[in-house]
């Protein structure tokens, strides 16, 4: 095995990261949930799949109302997974073995737990510890209606009144998630130096880089005017709570601070903007290093709609000098082998449904592609835990079971997230194939399904045609070729539905969606493929990566042989 160095400058821009719910990634204490001594042990089978960094869901203090999302103290590890020297030590291990770590920041909102939050309560209309919140009077003749119309992400109203000291009813207070998650005033003072000074904490203990939570939301119109859900706003209308100019300022602050570091912190967004325009504003040099690719995750499986989407992201970029990123699903999004053996292959929060018949087999064909086309395509790419196992959503998990936030506060109408949050099998023939230690008594959070077995890491270890051999030769060959990663990238002539693309002089990537076989471009070697290529055809839903001569004034130049 190979370890990467760890000392190139700019890593972020072309870095395989692998995302680990700790919750869900392997539990050593025998409890039932994840944590970070799981994390430590499973380590060399990270290092053996070839990433180059760990981005962590958040693993602080919290009550877990939103899966750690509810941040109560971020210079603490919440008990459930650890300690704050268990941390340092993970950092430390996996920077051993050539992987950074990333970490996750909430600056929109903390916990109704945390200790601002309770002394806000406390200390009652018009004090200075409100004035972090968004604390408001209500409407109405006795307060009793919200101050604004705005909507919780995860249904139902953003705010929830608060009681007074006495009991009685008192102000009205933001939360654009759970009412557990009380926003924050990014205009105050205060919340701006508490957040660099934990910038700060986790980077002076190793930590390479944060990942930013809804990193478009921190900044609210002070007017909290309504909001006219159900009619088209003219370009340039500031929205009221997303995407406000105000937030790159904070954002320049927080670069000074990552950049202050002998080896340069990276600053990673999770924004959501449907103008690319205004997308590119966070990347520029002097703000975010890169920002999550949100269109080409939701983007259906279709030939059109990909090539579409890879040129719309890398033109958006190229202005500002950021690398791109790839990701096909996350913490929140159904899992890639359900969603693309559906009618609709595209992601949508709103049209999100359990129930909808899937082909698996179909779903798995089309998955094992898709992680041939995001490995090679130029900047940094993302991987979701038990993606490399081919890991379908779990769509029965019984109702008392259910934890997601969404779930609840829709009434059930929305079925949350928790489908993609299962424990992962890591070998055995029944749950909790080994997620949990052998004599465990406690079950895994989330139950796992009894149709596992052929899942497990163990049982795909070695196995030629498995997912995670897939995933490991890619991210070997990724690492070691050249033209992979950060670079350039050329479409290539090719046939309808069917997407193909050059790396560097002598590296293709070809990708077929069309219905039937597609014939191969000249190529002197197959470096890696999902599957067969009997007689120079591609099968439908398969891709391939090829070592390719190079046209150069209608001369062909010979490529490196293989090996």
């Amino acid at each position: 095995m190979e370890t990467p160095t760890v000392h190139e400058p700019q890593w972020w821009r072309g870095a395989a990261i692998y995302q680990v719910y700790v919750r869900s990634f392997a539990d050593a204490g025998g409890d039932g949930v994840g944590d970070l001594a799981g994390v430590r042990a499973r380590l060399p089978y990270l290092a053996d799949l070839g990433v180059d960094a760990l981005w962590f869901t958040p693993w602080y203090s919290s009550p877990l109302a939103d899966g750690g999302y509810d941040v109560a103290d971020y210079r603490e590890i919440d008990p459930m997974f650890g300690t704050l020297a268990e941390a340092e030590k993970l950092i430390s291990e996996a920077l051993d073995l050539g992987i950074r770590t990333i970490v996750d920041i909430v600056p929109n909102h903390v916990s109704s737990a945390h200790v601002w939050f309770q002394q806000a309560l406390e200390a009652g209309s018009g004090s200075p510890e409100r004035a972090r919140f968004w604390f408001r009077p209500g409407r109405g003749e006795h307060g009793e209606l919200a101050p604004n119309n705005w909507r919780s992400q995860f249904g139902g109203p953003a705010w929830t009144r608060s009681t007074d000291p006495d009991g009685t009813p008192g102000e009205w207070y933001l939360h654009r998630f759970a009412p557990e998650q009380p926003d924050l005033n990014w205009a105050h003072p205060e919340v701006r130096q508490e957040h660099e000074d934990v910038l700060r904490f986790w980077f002076d203990r190793g930590a390479a880089g944060v990942r930013i939570d809804s990193a478009a939301e921190l900044v609210k119109d002070p007017a909290l005017p309504d909001y006219d859900y159900d009619s088209a706003h003219p370009d340039g209308e500031p929205h009221p709570y997303n995407d406000r100019d105000e937030l790159h300022d904070i954002y320049r602050s927080w670069r000074v601070v990552a950049d202050s570091y002998p080896q340069p912190r990276a600053l990673i967004g999770e924004i959501w903007l449907p103008d690319p325009e205004r997308f590119a504003r966070y990347l520029r040099p002097d703000e975010l290093h890169t920002a999550f690719n949100f269109g080409f995750l939701a983007c259906p499986w279709d030939a059109e709609a990909l090539r579409e989407s890879i040129s719309t992201t890398l033109a958006v970029h190229a202005p500002v000098g950021a690398p791109a990123t790839w990701v096909l699903a996350n913490h929140d999004i159904t899992r890639t082998v359900t969603r693309y053996g559906r009618e609709s292959t595209g992601f949508d929060f709103a049209a999100k449904a359990h129930g909808i018949p899937t082909d698996l087999a179909l779903g798995t064909r089309r998955a094992r592609a898709a992680a041939l086309l995001t490995l090679a395509l130029p900047g940094s790419v993302y991987l979701y835990q038990g993606e490399e196992l081919a890991l379908p959503e779990v769509e029965d998990i019984p109702a008392d079971r259910i934890e997601d936030p969404m779930y609840h506060r829709t009434g059930g109408t929305d079925p949350g997230r928790d489908g993609c949050r299962v424990p992962l099998p890591w070998n055995g023939s029944a749950p909790p194939y080994g997620f949990s230690p052998a004599g465990a008594t406690a079950e895994p959070w989330l139950p796992q399904p009894l149709d596992w077995s052929a899942l497990t890491a163990a049982a795909q270890d070695g196995d030629s045609d498995s997912m995670l051999t897939l995933y490991r030769r890619a991210l070997r060959i990724r690492r070691n070729e050249p033209a992979l990663g950060d670079g350039p990238m050329e479409w290539m002539e090719s046939a309808p539905l069917v997407l193909a693309f050059r790396r560097g002089p002598h590296f293709a990537c070809v990708v077929n969606l069309s219905d039937a076989p597609a014939p191969l471009p000249e190529h002197s070697d197959v470096l890696l493929a999902c599957g067969p290529t009997p007689g120079g055809l591609l099968p439908p839903d398969a891709a391939v990566w090829l070592r390719t001569p190079l046209v150069e004034h209608g001369a062909q130049v010979a490529p490196p042989r293989a090996g």
